[in-house]
Order: C-alpha cells, then structure tokens, then sequence
C-alpha cells in the first residue's frame, strides 16, 4: 500500500485488501487518515441541507435530526482524530491533495457509484445522504454491495485489539458535547476499552445494529441512526416495527414532512466560476469569506491535533470552533442569490480550500 495520500483514491479498497497479518502500525495509521478525511466528507453536503431549511421550518423534525447528524459526525471526526494521535500519527486535515472535492466520490472508494454534491435539501440530497451511511445490512430496504463505513471501521478496531501496545494516549483533545446527545463528548483515548467504546459510537449512530435501527446513543429518545433518520425524512414517514415474526421495519408510521428549503443548486466542480457560471462582486465576497473561513477551520483544527501542549490543543480547538460559527451566514446569504440562468436556483457555498496567505 502506497503511503501517498490522496482524496480521490481507492486507498480504503486496498487497506481493506490487506491480509489480517499485515494490518501494522503503518496500515492502522494510514486507516485513520483516511477515516479522518471520510468523517469530514460527509458535513459539507449535510450543512448545506441543513443551512437550507427555510425559517418557518427550523423547528421541523427535519431540521432537528439532520441538525443532530452534523453534530454526530464532527465528533466522529473528533474521535478519529484522537485514535490517530493516541498511536503516534498526525492528522493531516488543511491539505488542497486531502480536503473534500465536490461533486464526486467519497475518499477511499467507500460507496463507488455515488456521488456526493453541494446542494440545498431535496429528495435527491436525501438518498445521496442516506446513500453514504448505508450500512452493511439494513433492517429496512434491500440490502446493496458495497463497502460500507461500518466494515472500514471494524478492520480498525480488529487492527486495534491485535496491537493494543500502540495505544499510548498522547495529544488526546476533549470536548463536552453532551447537549447534543449521548456518547458525543470528545474524549481521551488511552486503552483498547476506550477506542472499542468510539468505534461502537461511530458506527452505530451511522448504521444502527444488525438488529434494530435505532441509535443506541440519542440525543433524543427513540432516535433512529442516521441511515434510517435520512430515509425517514426521504419517504416521508416514521420508520416501525411492521411484522414480529420475522421481525420486519418499513416506513409506514406517523408523516415526517418535507421541511420547505431554499433552492440552492449544485455546486459545480471548482466551484461556481470554475464551472463557467457568472460570479457578481457580491457572490464573490460571500464566497471568498466563506471559503476563508472554512480553510481557517481546518488549519486551527489541525493544528490542535498536532500540538504537543495541551493548552496550545485547547485554544486551537477553540478557534476552530469559532471559524466554525462564522460559516452559516454567508452560506445563506449565498442561498438567497439567484443563479443568473433564470432557472429558480441559487447559489451556494462551495467549500473551497484557499491557502493561507503570506
């Protein structure tokens, strides 16, 4: 396995490929990374339909549960991090070869066929969520081959029990997240038990267990995992237990309406103007402070996973936090500008990584 890393690659494929026997510190570390670019993947295109949901409907079921998602994922992300750095690597986050590329595949080659775009919340945008958090073995709806983040991360975790001497807690970050729900606080992983416990986290909150769908770690009661959140939202109804005997779920429950969205289009690849669409001064501006502020995002976040003194970690952390509430406004001051082709779409953020200027 190449140790070159890349975004648009096959390199969980191959990791995946690898016998049991030479799943080493160099594959588990070269694993994390790429876990690490996966978890940030997926909050881009589920921003952009959460920051889409019309006022009136910001206190929908829907806004409430894709809300909860994002949460989710960036501690995902967070505690992918910290496997990482409790074996000795560094998270590699504010590089233009690794950050996100829209339209386009997931990094690895987890989910090959699917696309992930930028655009606002549509029944489209739905299955392409969905589509990424598609487990194994869904209780609900057919089942698809592919490679799920679910197995990714059970090749980790076994990786991980073979080799539990790696694990020696260094650059841990932590973050109180319990105001969005169980089992998302940012924690120190120093034992097997402890990187057993986030990896349960992360994949059941995605995928649900082979048996039920429902997130065993919720922040509300009764919340489903993300899989079967999407799809709620996508049929437009609640998922329930519709047989006993065999045990069966289908959406047949209570509406779960279709919150009223802006109609931001999608991104192009290169962003608007690389993909031939006029760009006004005003789009530009927002477009340059939004992007601004997201590569300051990544930077202070990789940078608190790459200090070595605790407080250096903290206060990087916190600026990455605060890059982090500086996105929503521009994004839908972009939303409300209508692209010029007359078509009833808008603009958009386009998550654009800019470097850091001199």
């Amino acid at each position: 396995m190449s140790s070159v890393i890349n975004y648009r690659s096959n390199a969980i494929v191959e990791l995946l490929e690898s016998p049991a026997e030479e799943r080493d510190e160099p594959w588990l570390k070269q694993s994390l990374q790429q876990a690490i670019m996966l978890e940030l993947a997926t909050l881009p295109p589920y921003l952009c339909g959460l920051w889409s949901i019309e006022e009136p409907d910001q206190e929908s079921e829907a806004f409430r549960t894709i809300h909860a998602i994002v949460f989710d994922e960036m501690s995902h992300m967070a505690l992918a991090c910290n496997m990482l750095t409790t074996i000795g690597g560094e998270p590699r986050i504010a590089d233009e070869s690794l950050v996100p590329k829209y339209p386009g595949p997931l990094p690895g080659g987890v989910r090959p066929g699917l696309t992930v775009s930028l655009t606002g919340l549509t029944k489209q945008a739905l299955d392409m969520y969905s589509g990424i958090e598609r487990p194994d073995d869904p209780v609900a709806e057919d089942q698809e081959e592919h490679t799920s983040i679910g197995a990714f991360y059970t090749a980790i975790l076994e990786a991980f029990r073979a080799q539990p001497d790696l694990i020696s807690g260094t650059r841990q970050l932590t973050r109180d997240m319990s105001s969005h729900g169980e089992g998302n606080d940012v924690v120190a992983l120093g034992s097997l038990a402890d990187v057993e416990a986030a990896v349960k986290i992360i994949k059941e909150q995605g995928e649900g267990t082979t048996v039920s769908p429902e997130n065993p770690f919720p922040g509300n009661t009764g919340e489903l995992a993300h899989f079967y959140s999407f799809r709620e939202i996508f049929h437009g109804r609640k998922l329930i237990r519709a047989f006993d005997d065999p045990p069966r779920f289908d959406f047949q429950g209570a509406e779960v309406p279709m919150p009223r969205a802006l109609p931001m289009g999608t991104v192009p690849a290169g962003g608007w103007a690389a993909g031939g669409v006029p760009v006004p001064d005003d789009v530009r501006q927002d477009l340059d402070t939004f992007n601004r502020h997201y590569s300051s995002l990544l930077r202070f976040l990789e940078r608190a996973w790459q200090a070595d003194q605790p407080g250096t970690a903290a206060q990087m952390l916190n600026r990455a936090v605060g890059q982090m509430f500086q996105l929503q406004g521009p994004a839908q001051d972009l939303m409300r500008k209508p692209l010029p082709d007359g078509g009833g779409k808008t603009y958009g953020p386009e998550f654009r990584f800019v470097p850091e200027e001199p």
